[in-house]
């Protein structure tokens, strides 16, 4: 392994680590928000308050399934994954859409419940500052963890964040819902347990969508920008075919060159060498690059 690529292993573990140090401080403050919304929730009876609270268990619960695929992620590539561990990343968070869904469903069983059952919350001051305080904390860490998603260019914490910003819209809900209630209007409770079942609902698919998109090998890279800047290197003739794949922070891109046909093979692969180094400077992100070389093609002669 050459030194440019040895620092980007290195650079790529460096910030898988501080990944997992993000997300471990984010499932500490999930479960506190988690365990003082289930208390207060079951302690009302109110389903929009416990729904809330399952959610936030959701949240920490998909911490936890992000710590591990970081762990994974941050394995070096070995015989039966030559291209490294990067996508377990992206099903990890296929993983948090996976478990949004089963939240939702919940959140839509207790609402129903509420409603043909016509089960009241007993709201209190204590509850409504309980509320009020874990969205404050939502609030921090939805921050925090955006922050940081964009900072390291990480899908996990990108989606956790959006995750944890769901959280912070239902929260609101639930507020309002208790309002309502503690006003004489004590179906709001079930009502609006629904409508955030739909906001969640919502959620789960946009994280769902990112994940698909980066196992089904979306293009990360325009290529016809790429082949505009791979023709501004001296001794390429022509590209095309140019493919790209991967996360946003590990893109593998291959193409294909025309050369001179006269060149030597060590004079064309130098070319090749030339293409990957402008690549690997114009996209940081981009981790491996592989130059088809070929001979350009001798135009007929005139007759």
């Amino acid at each position: 392994m050459n030194a440019p690529a040895t620092d980007r292993t290195l650079a790529l573990q460096e910030r898988n680590r501080k990944v997992r140090l993000v997300l471990l401080v984010i499932l500490v403050a999930n479960w506190i928000v988690a365990a003082a919304k289930l208390g207060f929730g079951l302690m009302s009876q109110s389903a929009s308050v416990t729904a809330d609270g399952l959610h936030s268990f959701i949240d920490g619960g998909s911490n936890v399934l992000g710590l591990v695929a970081m762990w994974v992620a941050s394995r070096p590539a070995d015989e039966d994954h030559p291209y490294g561990h990067g996508k377990f990343e992206a099903l990890a968070s296929l993983g948090i859409g996976a478990m949004i869904g089963i939240g939702m469903l919940e959140l839509g069983r207790m609402a129903l419940d509420s409603l043909l059952h016509d089960r009241h919350p007993q709201v209190t001051g204590l509850m409504a500052g309980v509320m009020a305080a874990t969205l404050v904390i939502n609030l921090v860490v939805t921050r925090v963890e955006r922050h940081y998603g964009e900072k390291y260019k990480s899908a996990l914490l990108l989606a956790d964040a959006s995750h944890t910003l769901s959280d912070v819209f239902v929260t609101i809900a639930v507020l309002i819902s208790l309002g309502l209630v503690s006003l004489g209007y004590p179906r709001a409770d079930g009502i609006v347990a629904l409508v955030v079942m739909v906001f969640v609902a919502y959620v789960a698919y946009g994280i769902v969508r990112q994940a698909v998109g980066i196992l089904s090998d979306t293009v990360r890279l325009d290529p016809a920008e790429v082949s505009q800047h791979t023709l501004a290197v001296s001794g390429v003739r022509s590209c095309r075919n140019v493919r790209s794949r991967g996360m946003e922070d590990s893109v593998y891109v291959d193409l294909k060159i025309e050369v001179d046909p006269h060149l030597t093979t060590a004079q064309a692969h130098e070319v090749a060498d030339q293409v990957e180094d402008k690549l690997h400077g114009i996209y940081p992100q981009v981790v491996d690059v592989v130059v088809h070389v070929e001979p350009a093609r001798q135009a007929p002669a005139a007759t």
